[in-house]
């Protein structure tokens, strides 16, 4: 089939991208008028990347992230750094089993960095990945899945899905003590499935029931899909990155010891990937999956809708929605027929500190520090994390995101603020925005949030039209 497209040139589906007009067939190989110009005609603005067209190089980057974790002393300060922080936890935390990680992931660390130092530069982050990710995650991650150990919202999670079997229901209609509350929505007790089909009769079934292994694999699997969706070249897997990522103490700690926001961080980053290669039902799926986990994914949904109207128009964005809004409604419309009043009380009410029992998340961030000086401080904090969700829906709505950067960066920034000012919130909740930071960059190989820019088209030469999907 012929193609009718400007050879160069991808077709601009875009509010706000594209040419602003079609070049007309250049004839003449005269040298524009200017040096350093483009030739008359042609724009230097970024195209978007169309369905089943290949992708341009990355932007060069002083900052490249791949570049900066390969020097061998920014992999031993990382570990270093690492260690000290698990060491902190026998001495300073409360809960044994954080206490018993710090103790098995402290020296994991220090030998990884010794790792680092001495082994050479080819062997060294692969050795010291693989001594981090045994020491830090699957050992203790071992250690307490066979004695029964975890937090409690690993205990909420398997529960729920005991009480849906039983009840039809995940919530507890009069919930009396703090771990009766569930504070997250029907879809999560997919996650503690696993435990009522196997038990916790054998050491098998103890560790492959654990909903703590669902969490982790739920992660891997979407952080590889987003890297491949992200990637420009499929020349390597994702291994070291992936093991680095899931060894630091911001996901170890989380995974080892409870991991309920595990798979919220991995589909977050999957939406905003399956949005920029505009993939709009498989957004729209993983967008409801993610919003009927927890309530604090709802602010993806307008982050990958205009991410998708900035670069493919207002059909997709609008495709997305739809399938979005409509599987989400169809997950909760359930619980919100049968037991409105639990799901309101228990998954609104309980993580903003308005019921009569208090959430256990309690660590010292802004919005706790304000909620402690009694109910004039708690409307500050509300107060002040609602003006903030206000000012960064302003900062995305005068810019849009025009890729998945941008939009995680959008979305991180959104989150960040809630997590700071929230009445109620533990340190571990900034994972997610850390994550989708990081992430993208390192996937894409570009630590700026704009598009890459595709290569302009000297005058006089013929260039194929790209492959049309």
């Amino acid at each position: 089939m012929v193609s009718t497209r400007t050879p160069g040139f991808s077709r601009p589906r875009g509010r706000f991208t594209g040419r602003s007009r079609t070049p007309a067939p250049q004839t003449s190989t005269a040298a524009p008028s200017e040096p350093g110009r483009p030739p008359v005609g042609y724009s230097t603005r970024p195209f978007p990347r169309q369905r089943g067209e290949s992708t341009f190089p990355p932007t060069p980057d002083r900052l490249n992230p791949a570049g900066l974790a390969s020097m061998r002393t920014v992999q031993l300060l990382g570990c270093l750094v690492a260690a000290g922080w698990a060491a902190a936890f026998p001495l300073v935390s409360d809960l044994p089993n954080q206490r018993l990680w710090g103790l098995v992931a402290a020296p994991a660390y220090a030998l990884a960095g010794l790792l680092c130092l001495t082994l050479p530069r080819r062997f060294a982050a692969r050795s010291a990945a693989a001594v981090a990710l045994v020491g830090a995650v699957l050992a203790p991650l071992a250690l307490l899945a066979l004695q029964g150990r975890h937090q409690s919202e690993v205990m909420v999670v398997e529960r729920s899905a005991h009480l849906l079997l039983t009840t039809g229901s995940p919530y507890l209609p009069h919930p009396v003590v703090v771990t009766d509350y569930n504070p997250y929505l029907p879809a999560m007790t997919l996650f503690g499935m696993p435990r009522q089909l196997l038990g916790d009769g054998t050491a098998f079934a103890r560790v492959a029931g654990d909903a703590r292994i669902w969490f982790a694999l739920a992660f891997v699997a979407c952080l590889l899909a987003s890297w491949r969706l992200l990637r420009p070249s499929r020349d390597r897997a994702p291994l070291l990155p992936l093991a680095v990522l899931t060894a630091s103490p911001l996901i170890a700690l989380a995974l080892v010891v409870g991991g309920v926001d595990l798979p919220l961080i991995g589909l977050c980053c999957l939406a905003m990937a399956l949005a920029e290669r505009d993939r709009t039902v498989a957004a729209g799926l993983v967008l409801a999956l993610a919003c009927t986990l927890k309530w604090t994914s709802w602010p993806a949904l307008p982050v990958a809708a205009l991410l998708l109207w900035r670069l493919y128009g207002r059909r997709p964005a609008a495709r997305t929605t739809l399938i979005t809004l409509g599987t989400g409604l169809a997950v909760l419309l359930p619980s919100v027929l049968t037991r409105a009043d639990a799901l309101r009380e228990q998954v609104v009410r309980f993580p903003l500190g308005l019921t009569a029992i208090h959430t256990p998340a309690g660590s010292p961030l802004p919005g706790k520090v304000l909620a402690g000086f009694g109910p004039t401080g708690h409307s500050i904090s509300l107060a002040l994390m609602t003006m903030g969700g206000v000012g960064v829906a302003i900062w995305l709505l005068a810019r849009p995101p025009v890729s998945a950067i941008a939009a995680a960066d959008l979305l991180a920034a959104g989150l960040a603020i809630a997590f700071m000012l929230a009445p109620a919130g533990r340190f571990g909740y900034l994972a997610l925005p850390v994550v989708l930071v990081i992430w993208p960059r390192l996937a894409a190989r570009r630590w700026s949030s704009r598009r890459p820019i595709p290569p302009r088209r000297l005058p006089g030469r013929a260039e194929p039209a790209l492959p049309r999907g």
